[in-house]
């Protein structure tokens, strides 16, 4: 097998293995065998998955910001997610707070950095039982300018006890999801590289 022929498939391409040795009718064996010969590195399964399912490449793509105003959203952006989004464990991006103008800021800096899609975004929501669920998903669907299918399902928790804050929040607690682990450890190390 010509070795421009492989590489042209398997890393220009992108395509998988199986789809290669569907295209070239021949075993998958024989195309590891080949990719190991000409030292041609594999992706790793969730490497491999990742490009199924994005096929043109990452659903995202790094805008640098060219103005005053794009620079401080993008700083406030990463000190947001610093401060308040998920940077342990598996998942994409995920951010919560109760404060509607944050969230609004957080889309803005993810649609203006990245080129994420509003209607792309899910959200999650939390109510405490005294607050009614379907007023606080109205408050935030108008907030944000979102869709109900955007939702997942809303978490009712249990009161513990009167409390004594006095502000509250009356609308739950909202969180932003982008599916993405890639974009989530882009972020992340962004942030670690602030000094």
């Amino acid at each position: 097998m010509p070795h421009e022929l492989l590489f042209n498939l398997y890393v220009t391409k992108r395509k998988s293995v199986a789809q290669i040795a569907n295209q070239l009718k021949c075993s998958q064996n024989k195309i590891n065998y080949w990719l190991a010969k000409y030292k041609i590195n594999k992706r790793t399964i969730s490497d491999a998955i990742y490009q199924l399912r994005n096929p043109s490449g990452d659903p995202f793509s790094t805008i640098v910001p060219h103005t005053v105003r794009e620079g401080i959203l993008y700083g406030m952006g990463l000190g947001l997610y610093w401060g308040e989004g998920s940077k342990r464990g598996k998942g994409g991006v995920r951010l919560g707070n109760t404060d509607a103008r944050l969230i609004k800021k957080f889309i803005e800096f993810l649609e203006k950095s990245f080129g994420i899609q509003k209607n792309k975004l899910r959200f999650g929501l939390q109510v405490f039982g005294d607050i009614s669920p379907d007023k606080a998903l109205s408050y935030w669907m108008r907030e944000l300018k979102v869709k109900k299918n955007q939702f997942y399902k809303i978490i009712i928790s249990k009161i513990r006890g009167k409390g004594t804050y006095k502000y509250k929040s009356e609308h739950g607690v909202l969180m932003v999801y982008f599916n993405n682990t890639r974009l989530k450890e882009l972020i992340c190390k962004l942030i670690d590289n602030i000094e």
